[in-house]
C-alpha cells in the first residue's frame, strides 16, 4: 500500500482516519488548520483527503 511513512509503517494517503494521531497531525500541519476544522470537514464530506481538502479550500 502506498502512503505516508511514519514510525509504525504507512498511513493511507487517500483517506483520513481520525483515530490515527500522526495522520491527523500531518494534515493539520500541511493545511495549517486546527483539529476542530479538520474534524468538522471530515464529518461533513467524508474521509477522502481530496474531499476534505476541497471543503477546507486547500490543495492536497
Amino acid at each position: 500500500m502506498a502512503g505516508l511513512k511514519d514510525k509504525r509503517g504507512f498511513i493511507d494517503k487517500d483517506r483520513l482516519d481520525l483515530s490515527e494521531r500522526q495522520a491527523v497531525e500531518y494534515w493539520m500541519k500541511k493545511w495549517g488548520v486546527t483539529r476542530d476544522q479538520l474534524t468538522a470537514a471530515h464529518r461533513k464530506v467524508g474521509r477522502l483527503i481530496k474531499d476534505i481538502g476541497a471543503e477546507l479550500g486547500k490543495k492536497r
